[in-house]
C-alpha cells in the first residue's frame, strides 16, 4: 500500500456561512478558494479557505446546516483543527492580532516540541496555531497574497489534527494496522501519530480520554477529516481495495469534481476521509484570480443553478476589486 502522504482537508460545521467567510477572510487572512454547496445536501453552503491557490493539505471547510443544534465538546470527536505558521515569530505577531480582534486565545505554549497557541471562534470551534520552525515533514502552501496579514507571519496549511477517543488501544491498531499511521511521542495521555513524510502536515494528537461525555456533533464542531492518498483516481483505488480486504463498511467511490474521495468511519464518532490532490479548485468556472468569488457548482448541478440559488441566500465574497491593507499592528516589520 502507498503510505497516506499527510492531511488533506479538515471541515467543520458553522453557525454562519457570512461569520465563518468574516472570521477567515478578516481575521485568519486565509482565502476563500470555493464557495459551492454540501453536494448531499443542497440547501447547504460549502465554503472552502486555503492557501493561495487552494494547494491540497491546506483546506479547512465549513458546511452551515439549516436548523441544526450547538454542538458539545467531548470525547469521541475530531475536536481541534490544526493551522500551519511559518515560524515561532509568526506566533509572536498572532498574540497582537488576535488581542486587536477580540479572538479567545491561550498564551505561546509547547506541545510535543512545537509552539504553538490554541484559540477559537465564535461558535467556540477549536483551533491551533502551529509553528513550522524546524520542520521537516510534509510540505505547506504559500500564504494568501492578497490578503491583510503579511506574508511572513501567514497560515499556509493545515496540520496537526486532534483526536479525542476513549477506546484508545482500538483507535491505535486502526491507525497503525490499517492506516499506517506510526506512533512518534506521547506525554502522558496524548500521542502523537505521523503518516507519510511526518511533521506538522502528517500529524495526528491523539488525546486517551474516558473522562468527558461523548461529544455531540453540531455547529461550532468538525464533521470530517480528509487524509492525502495520492495525485488521482489510481492511488485511491487502491485504498478502496485496501479497505475492502479488512471488511470496513465505506461509502465506495465517491467523485466531488474538485477531488475523488472514499470515507469511512474507523471508530466511534470519527469519520475519516481519503481524497486525491487532483484536480483541484482552480477549474472552468474560476480562474485563480477569482477563486471563490461566485456560486460554483460542479456540473452534474450546474442545469438546476436557479433552483439552487433560490436555496442559499447570497452574500458577497467579490475581493479582486478590493485592496487589503497589511496589518501589523506595531510589529517589527
Amino acid at each position: 500500500m502507498n503510505q497516506l502522504t499527510g492531511i488533506h482537508h479538515i471541515t467543520a460545521i458553522t453557525s454562519s456561512a457570512e461569520k465563518i467567510y468574516d472570521f477567515f477572510t478578516t481575521v485568519l487572512g486565509m482565502r476563500l478558494v470555493k464557495k459551492t454547496v454540501n453536494q448531499d445536501d443542497i440547501q447547504t453552503y460549502h465554503l472552502f479557505f486555503a492557501d493561495d491557490r487552494g494547494t491540497a493539505g491546506t483546506d479547512i471547510t465549513f458546511f452551515d446546516f439549516p436548523g441544526i443544534q450547538k454542538g458539545r465538546h467531548g470525547t469521541n470527536e475530531i475536536f481541534r483543527s490544526g493551522l500551519r505558521v511559518p515560524n515561532d515569530r509568526a506566533l509572536a505577531y498572532w498574540l497582537k492580532r488576535f488581542d486587536h480582534y477580540g479572538v479567545t486565545h491561550t498564551d505561546i505554549q509547547e506541545q510535543f516540541g512545537r509552539k504553538v497557541i490554541n484559540f477559537q471562534d465564535f461558535d467556540e470551534q477549536l483551533y491551533q496555531l502551529v509553528s513550522d520552525e524546524n520542520d521537516q515533514g510534509v510540505a505547506t502552501g504559500t500564504p494568501w497574497q492578497n490578503g491583510p496579514v503579511p506574508t511572513e507571519f501567514g497560515i499556509t496549511g493545515l496540520g496537526p489534527v486532534h483526536v479525542r477517543i476513549a477506546d484508545f488501544t482500538f483507535y491505535k491498531q486502526m491507525l497503525e494496522m490499517v492506516l499506517g499511521f506510526r506512533e512518534s511521542a506521547s506525554e502522558g495521555n496524548v500521542h502523537l501519530f505521523e503518516t507519510g513524510a511526518g511533521g506538522n502536515g502528517g500529524s495526528m494528537i491523539v488525546d486517551h480520554n474516558t473522562v468527558l461525555p461523548p461529544a455531540v456533533q453540531g455547529y461550532g464542531t468538525v464533521h470530517h477529516m480528509a487524509f492525502r492518498v495520492g495525485p488521482c483516481r489510481k492511488e485511491l483505488d487502491e485504498w478502496i481495495e485496501h479497505m475492502n480486504h479488512f471488511n470496513l463498511p465505506t461509502s465506495g467511490y465517491v467523485d466531488r469534481f474538485y477531488f475523488e474521495s472514499l470515507y469511512a468511519r474507523i471508530a466511534n464518532g470519527i469519520l475519516f476521509e481519503f481524497a486525491t490532490d487532483e484536480p483541484g479548485f482552480i477549474d472552468d468556472e474560476e480562474p485563480y484570480e477569482i477563486l471563490g468569488e461566485k456560486l460554483a457548482l460542479p456540473p452534474r448541478f450546474r442545469d438546476h443553478r436557479e433552483e439552487i440559488e433560490k436555496l442559499v441566500r447570497h452574500f458577497d465574497t467579490v475581493r479582486s476589486t478590493k485592496h487589503f491593507e497589511k496589518e501589523y499592528f506595531g510589529f517589527d516589520q
